[in-house]
């Protein structure tokens, strides 16, 4: 008998007689409150408990002979597509004009409905794949020099009038689609160095005429994964009675996506900075919109992870035991303000 008197004075949780035990109004309005708390936390615990959070690791950037996918979506509503090319060069030396791997042209008019789709390959000349594009001077110095011992033909003509008439209908043009660069520093430009450049002058009367506004509809190095955000996205730039020159320049970081079930999402993300330069008389470049990008060393690793269940539990007990252990206590207070409030009464009913 001294071993279970022992064992029961153990017990943390002692229990009162029935008849002792007395159910009130306020205590049933004080369950009833706990009851609904510890409700809406036990879901908000759970809510939290299924969530995943991310965690980032940096390291160094080992990766070899990959290419950089680099998806443009842009409008510039004040150049006919006829005149737009997008060309691409890098620091290897490797020179792309009017790349022609997944690059589309939309036509647009002076509502910015779609009225026409070119491929954008087909519409430049076969001699701009003779053109400079890398130090940033006129593209077409050397067709200049000689254009006096050509003269203009029928289509050479055909394609200024088009031209013009399109630039008189407000028309625009919208480009889209995938670039795939080696994986060193370059640039990508979309500008009218695709015409030559007699024929240029003769369209615009000289390069403060070309109206370069546009808009970056989007711009990523890669697929999108959650919580990513595109600086450039949304970007707008319109000009009014002038024209030149906006350089966007960009630090490409290389990134993995690791979600919680083990799949791998390769992407990259990016910073900008831009820069824009006023044509004046004397220059002898035309407006263009460049994209100088240049790779980090560094990777960044974001995984998905999710709370251990025993830190679900250990939260769980905290939140509902302390819920039971506040409202236990607000039910004695009110238990005795009651019967405090009521002792008057009964006092004054016996006198």
């Amino acid at each position: 008998m001294g071993v279970k008197q022992f064992i029961r004075n153990l017990d943390a949780f002692p229990r009162a007689e029935e008849h002792l035990l007395q159910k009130t109004q306020s205590g049933a309005l004080v369950s009833i409150i706990g009851l609904v708390i510890m409700a809406t936390l036990f879901v908000h615990e759970l809510g939290y408990y299924l969530t995943t959070y991310t965690v980032h690791q940096m390291s160094v950037d080992l990766k070899r002979g990959e290419t950089l996918p680099i998806h443009i979506n842009m409008t510039f509503p004040s150049l006919p597509c006829d005149v737009l090319s997008v060309d691409a060069i890098d620091m290897s030396g490797k020179h792309e004009v009017d790349l022609d791997t997944n690059i589309w042209k939309l036509r647009l008019n002076s509502h910015g409905d779609i009225i026409g789709t070119e491929y954008l390959s087909d519409l430049v000349e076969k001699g701009h794949e003779h053109h400079n594009h890398g130090d940033g001077k006129d593209h077409h110095e050397d067709s200049e020099k000689k254009i006096h011992l050509q003269s203009l033909d029928e289509s050479t003509e055909n394609t200024v009038k088009k031209v013009k008439e399109a630039i008189t209908r407000g028309e625009g043009c919208r480009v889209y689609g995938v670039l795939d660069v080696q994986r060193v520093a370059g640039n990508f430009h979309i500008s009218v160095h695709g015409l030559n450049i007699y024929v240029a002058k003769m369209i615009f009367d000289g390069a403060k005429n070309v109206n370069i506004s546009h808009i970056v509809h989007d711009l990523s190095f890669g697929p999108k994964f959650p919580g990513l955000h595109n600086p450039l996205d949304g970007t707008t730039r319109i000009l009014h009675d002038t024209s030149g020159t906006f350089k966007y320049y960009i630090k490409v970081v290389p990134t993995e996506y690791r979600y919680i079930s083990k799949e791998v999402l390769p992407t990259n993300q990016f910073s900008v900075t831009e820069y824009y330069s006023a044509i004046i008389d004397s220059d002898r470049t035309w407006p263009a919109v460049y994209f100088l990008y240049d790779l980090s060393p560094i990777t960044v690793t974001i995984k998905e992870e999710r709370r251990s269940f025993l830190h679900f539990i250990t939260r769980l007990c905290a939140v509902l035991g302390g819920t039971f252990a506040l409202t236990g206590m607000l039910d004695r207070w009110m238990y005795r303000l009651m019967e405090a409030l009521s002792k008057p009464k009964s006092r004054s009913a016996f006198r």
